[in-house]
């Protein structure tokens, strides 16, 4: 099921960066996409916002989520897998 959502780290020591990815695969307890981003790796801690849509969406839910996953793709592309852990 693909669907955008919105990705932030949610340690205050990581660098802040914020994007917009599409999933590839959805369970109900994680998520998997593709980037090309570097930033990721195993155990890093993120906030999703999904499904997101707008700001002001009333069906969001925000979740922290941790990163179980990380694979090098083709054409430079990442693909990320991460566990939701709770609701925010």
């Amino acid at each position: 099921m693909s669907q955008m959502m919105r990705v932030r780290p949610s340690d205050p020591e990581d660098e802040h960066f914020e994007e917009l990815p599409i999933t590839i695969n959805v369970s109900k307890q994680g998520l998997y996409f593709h980037t090309h981003r570097t930033d990721y790796r195993k155990g890093m801690r993120l906030f999703i916002t999904y499904p997101f849509t707008f700001a002001g969406d009333p069906m969001k839910a925000e979740y922290l989520a941790e990163v179980v996953r990380v694979e090098q793709l083709q054409d430079k592309r990442i693909g990320v897998a991460v566990r939701l852990l709770t609701t925010i």
